[in-house]
């Protein structure tokens, strides 16, 4: 089964992760190294947070589209990336995702594969 670990950056996890940006990468990869290593990433992307703002666009009903500066959803916490995992199933990807070891929150959503 196919999940995505969706990473979602706030304030605070921000300000921690800037005031020691190499011990944060290095925690990352040694996290990221331990999931390829065991077969289980299957690909990710960190997004631009810090300098680059987001577009959203939205359809109306009359299918015309309307774009605005900034996120989808307004809020402390931004999107930040996302993994994809192969795992057994939701218990495991839940247990991968509480081993990162860095501060940001992590939705998990299991991914729809076509039959």
């Amino acid at each position: 089964m196919k999940y995505a670990l969706v990473i979602f950056e706030t304030d605070e996890s921000r300000r921690r992760i800037q005031a020691d940006r190499d011990a944060y990468r290095a925690d990352y990869q040694t996290w990221i190294g331990s999931l390829a290593a065991a077969g289980k990433l299957v690909g990710g992307d960190a997004l631009e947070t810090e300098h680059n703002s987001p577009a959203t666009v939205r359809k109306t009903t009359d299918g015309a589209s309307s774009v605005t500066d900034g996120p989808a959803h307004t809020g402390e916490e931004t999107l930040g990336g996302w993994f994809v995992l192969e795992v057994a199933d939701r218990a495991e990807a839940v247990e991968l995702a509480k081993a990162l070891p860095t501060p940001e929150t992590i939705e998990i959503r299991q991914i729809l594969e076509s039959a």
